[in-house]
């Protein structure tokens, strides 16, 4: 079992390509942060139609809470990774060769 597996969708990892896994060549490491990055703005788009949904008064206002909740953590956690790619990035480039 796999750990994220209890996570929302919009907080999972994305799947790698299949012609990736299959050549035993791995994704590249800009492949997969776009996958995550088209994974947040699908929770943002997910999100803003629940929200007209819900002013249109065809949704009820705990699933677009909920839509709007994942929408915000899916963002909050890609903000997070990337101060982490930035830091690490400015730490190999203070490295003295």
């Amino acid at each position: 079992m796999r750990i994220d597996s209890a996570m929302p969708p919009q907080l999972q990892m994305p799947e790698m390509p299949s012609s990736a896994r299959q050549g035993g060549k791995s994704t590249g490491f800009s492949d997969t942060l776009n996958a995550a990055i088209q994974t947040v703005e699908q929770s943002g788009a997910e999100a803003d139609a629940k929200v007209k949904q819900l002013l249109n008064g065809g949704e009820d206002v705990h699933s677009a809470m909920i839509a709007v909740e994942q929408a915000n953590l899916s963002f909050e956690l890609m903000m997070q990774v990337r101060n982490k790619i930035v830091g690490a990035y400015q730490e190999v480039a203070r490295l003295q060769f």
